[in-house]
């Protein structure tokens, strides 16, 4: 699962979201788009220098688009990628990009059909288990599932998944937890 912030609540991202996703359909450029939206949240969660661009409120607009536009020809974003993440930052939301891509991963999941299973784990899971835990998940009805991770090594084991608003826990941690509270009951 990718970890954004959310800068005045998700709707602002959402809006940029969905225009990005209408413009790249209306020119017909969008399977190109999801991949190079899907490459741009890689590059920032990947690099901290560019992390670092985002979140500085020091840089000046200028330099932040000039910076950021030469960064992303250098890696052979096309132009519509390009020019929205311009946008975003003449209008000084490049804070916010990470929740931005998440929030168009998100669209694109939905009017693909697609469901989006947020899954924590304390240890990254294998190619294995990431096909067996989308098995189980068909199985229980979810039709086609893109599986995001994280790991969150203070849940000792098991996983959270999360699917729209249903949440399921088999942490560990969770289980403690209980055990903790029925005991206390107990006592």
């Amino acid at each position: 699962m990718a970890s954004g912030t959310t800068t005045s609540g998700g709707g602002l991202a959402d809006r940029y979201a969905a225009a990005l996703y209408a413009q790249a359909e209306d020119t017909r450029v969008l399977d190109q788009t999801v991949s190079e939206m899907d490459k741009l949240g890689q590059l920032i969660d990947s690099s901290p220098e560019f992390r670092r661009l985002l979140n500085s409120p020091l840089i000046d607009v200028t330099q932040a688009h000039a910076a950021g536009d030469a960064v992303l020809s250098g890696q052979g974003f096309g132009q519509l990628v390009r020019n929205f993440v311009g946008v975003i930052t003449n209008n000084r939301r490049l804070n916010a990009l990470r929740s931005i891509v998440s929030a168009f991963a998100a669209l694109v999941a939905q009017k693909r059909g697609v469901v989006v299973a947020q899954v924590m784990s304390a240890h990254p899971l294998t190619t294995v288990q990431r096909e067996q835990l989308r098995a189980r998940l068909i199985e229980a009805g979810y039709g086609s599932v893109n599986i995001q991770d994280s790991v969150d090594p203070s849940l000792l084991g098991g996983l959270v998944v999360r699917i729209g608003a249903r949440l399921y826990d088999t942490s560990l941690k969770s289980r403690l937890q209980r055990l903790q509270y029925a005991m206390k009951g107990a006592a």
